[in-house]
């Protein structure tokens, strides 16, 4: 009755270790096989030290099958020279009739038995191997979502240094005030879209750095509201962007019957909206590709009319001169130089602008 009642209560306190494992996995995302060999390998540490430091101890933690079994294996002789590692025949028979046979007897160890040391030892290796799981579960978590877009929720702003820390699936991880749209308003518990620029080891851990100012967000935007753009139907060819202000995206399809800036667009305007939107009212303009640079660089100087572009060198850094009406001249160049600047970037091309007139810069 007294062993029924023992093998109960160690059923039930394995039941409970079990469940521990599941909610640590649920919780932190680390699998419960990885934390069950980390703390296999923590008592094994632990269980040597009451051996004398003699390899003869082994944990198996089963999760699938709920095993939890820690035991110590003894040489089985006539005379005990090593009371760590020996046992006598008469005392191995007792715990197993075939130890004598064998020449060897595993006796079974209580965990929760080991002195106090020991289980703090055991403790601390523990969580030494749980903080390296999560950092490789953080730095693969990172890794995957490398050069995408992700969705972040915001746990809190540093009222200091503006930056925002953030959770992205069971990691947290830091906005840079810098990296974040000027006077755009973060508030704790927005979600928020942001870009992940890139992902680096370090001693620390995964370096993640994000971004909601890389033109890279702008183009993961459009892959996400623009099916044909996520399909390869249509491409982007370039992207420049002044966050928060104003980004030009230049699109081409293959395909000559596809209208790829109309597209981007949608009916009514519907799929840019939702991009706008979301960068909080940046404008977007949306131009066509070309390979001819004439061509490509009227396109980009929208939403000025150009009148003509005139290549004045192929060789790097490429430049033109690009002639609008009057009217258009103010338009054509932006407020501060921004629209032409875009422009420049979008196109890859040094574009100087002059009236129509021919007077303007002269």
């Amino acid at each position: 009755m007294a062993r029924q009642k023992k093998t109960a209560k160690a059923l039930q306190d394995n039941s409970e270790f079990f469940e521990a494992l599941r909610l640590m996995e649920e919780e932190r995302g680390i699998p419960q096989q990885f934390i069950a060999e980390k703390i296999s390998e923590a008592i094994v540490v632990a269980a040597r030290k009451d051996y004398g430091g003699n390899d003869i101890v082994s944990c198996v933690i089963d999760p699938e099958n709920k095993v939890f079994s820690v035991t110590a294996r003894k040489t089985v002789v006539d005379e005990v020279e090593d009371f760590f590692t020996e046992i006598s025949k008469e005392d191995a028979a007792a715990i197993d009739p075939n130890s004598i046979e064998q020449g060897f007897v595993d006796i079974k160890l209580d965990p929760k038995k080991f002195g106090r040391v020991v289980a703090q030892n055991s403790k601390n290796n523990f969580r030494q191997g749980v903080r390296e799981a999560e950092r490789g579960q953080a730095l693969a978590e990172f890794q995957s979502h490398n050069r995408e877009l992700v969705t972040a929720l915001v746990q809190k702003i540093d009222p200091k240094t503006g930056n925002a820390i953030l959770t992205i699936g069971h990691n947290e991880a830091t906005l840079p005030k810098m990296e974040q749209v000027p006077d755009e308003i973060i508030n704790e518990g927005d979600h928020i879209k942001v870009y992940v620029v890139d992902v680096k080891e370090s001693d620390r851990g995964a370096k993640i750095m994000l971004s909601r100012t890389h033109p890279g967000l702008v183009r993961r935007l459009f892959e996400t509201e623009v099916p044909e753009i996520f399909d390869g139907t249509i491409e982007i060819k370039s992207v420049s962007r002044q966050a928060g202000s104003r980004t030009k995206i230049a699109v081409w399809s293959p395909d000559p019957e596809i209208d790829a800036v109309g597209a981007c667009i949608g009916p009514k305007g519907a799929r840019v909206n939702k991009i706008v939107e979301e960068l909080a009212g940046e404008k977007i303009d949306i131009v066509k590709y070309s390979e001819d640079p004439v061509e490509f660089v009227s396109e980009a100087l929208s939403p000025a009319k150009v009148v003509s572009v005139e290549i004045i060198s192929t060789e790097e850094p490429k430049s033109c001169k690009a002639s609008v009406p009057e009217s258009q001249l103010s338009l054509a160049i932006g407020n501060k130089g921004q629209n032409v600047r875009l422009a420049a970037k979008l196109t890859g091309w040094k574009i100087d602008i002059h009236p129509e007139s021919g007077f303007f810069g002269e």
